[in-house]
């Protein structure tokens, strides 16, 4: 019969407890900092001519680039792959114990591998690793150890090495997790600077983000067409204008002439600043009132573009006009608002 384990008594949380908490937390930022400018010391000097040849292999790859790593390293590993997918460079995490039980397969030898163990030596990288050299995949490790075995085989090897871990016991992987996270990061960013990656392309790997949101959604996309866009004639009245107004629900109308061009613009505004000096509205025709060369966008231009527009001129519509000035759509802010533009 098993003996269940004791429980440990609640831990009290005192005064002096938390001071000692807030020192723990000081001394761990500060032991992992230490790290980070230790490693880019070293890339600055001895390590600098590695990391380039990383880069540039990783830039020539012809497949895409599998990171590998198990436990703490794992985790680390499955978030470089990801910067790297969205950063413009193809990338996919592939579990270290997985790989020796079928998930090999989805390496090929136009494939760039990047292997991360800290102590070089996980026996799950060091299983599959002459494999992949016989593959003829590229191998790149990232450890704490040149001597390592890992090391030892790749083609390039990136050194983390921490001079301790945040942990007291020395043993929790915290700066060398961190050292190595930073210099994946790294990776990635030098090669989105040498692929000019921009912030389209970001965009577009992120379509469901608001940077997504702001750099891929088109005017055309938003704007109210047909029926839905508020517009009178340029002979028409006053007051068949304010009815449009009123039916349309834009808190304004656009005016056009006889080819469909967009001559001008009567907002909710216009008509609060026009009773404070009008009395007789009968025989005021829309052309007498309206706002003449009215602003406007293209329906091929960004919505980000109609909302800085808007903001600069401190207005909440904005006609839509084709190449040749014809009304084609109309823009409210709240239609920005619900497409979540912004």
């Amino acid at each position: 019969m098993s003996v269940p384990h004791a429980k440990n008594p609640p831990a009290t949380f005192d005064a002096k407890s938390a001071t000692r908490a807030l020192q723990f937390a000081r001394d761990t930022l500060q032991i992992e900092a230490d790290a980070i400018l230790a490693l880019k010391q070293r890339i600055s000097n001895e390590t600098g001519e590695q990391f380039i040849q990383a880069v540039s292999l990783l830039l020539n790859c012809k497949g895409r680039v599998v990171v590998s790593g198990i436990g703490k390293s794992g985790h680390i590993a499955r978030k470089i792959a990801s910067t790297l997918a969205s950063t413009g460079t193809p990338a996919l995490f592939v579990h270290a114990a997985e790989a020796s039980h079928g998930d090999l397969g989805m390496i090929t030898a136009d494939d760039a591998l990047i292997a991360i163990s800290y102590s070089g030596e996980a026996g799950e990288l060091v299983g599959i690793v002459p494999i992949i050299k016989r593959m003829g995949a590229t191998l790149i490790t990232i450890t704490g150890n040149d001597d390592s075995t890992l090391a030892q085989l790749a083609d390039v090897h990136l050194n983390v090495r921490v001079d301790k871990e945040a942990c007291p016991l020395n043993l929790a992987p915290t700066a060398s997790t961190t050292a190595t996270l930073a210099i994946g990061d790294a990776l990635a960013v030098a090669l989105l600077d040498a692929r000019g990656f921009g912030e389209e392309d970001f965009a577009r790997s992120h379509p469901g983000g608001a940077l997504g949101r702001r750099l891929l959604t088109h005017v055309r996309d938003v704007m109210r067409t047909g029926d839905a866009i508020p517009t009178v004639a340029e002979d028409a009245s006053l007051y068949a204008a304010l009815l449009e107004i009123s039916k349309k629900g834009m808190a304004m109308t656009a005016v056009v002439d006889s080819n469909g061009r967009a001559i001008g613009v009567f907002t909710d505004g216009d008509l609060r600043r026009l009773i404070e000096n009008q009395r007789d509205f009968s025989t005021l025709s829309i052309a007498e009132v309206m706002h003449a060369n009215p602003r406007s966008v293209q329906p091929e231009q960004l919505a980000v573009d109609a909302v800085e527009m808007m903001e600069e001129f401190r207005i909440n519509q904005l006609l839509v006009t084709n190449a040749d000035g014809k009304l084609v759509g109309a823009l409210h802010i709240h239609d920005l608002t619900r497409a979540k533009v912004i």
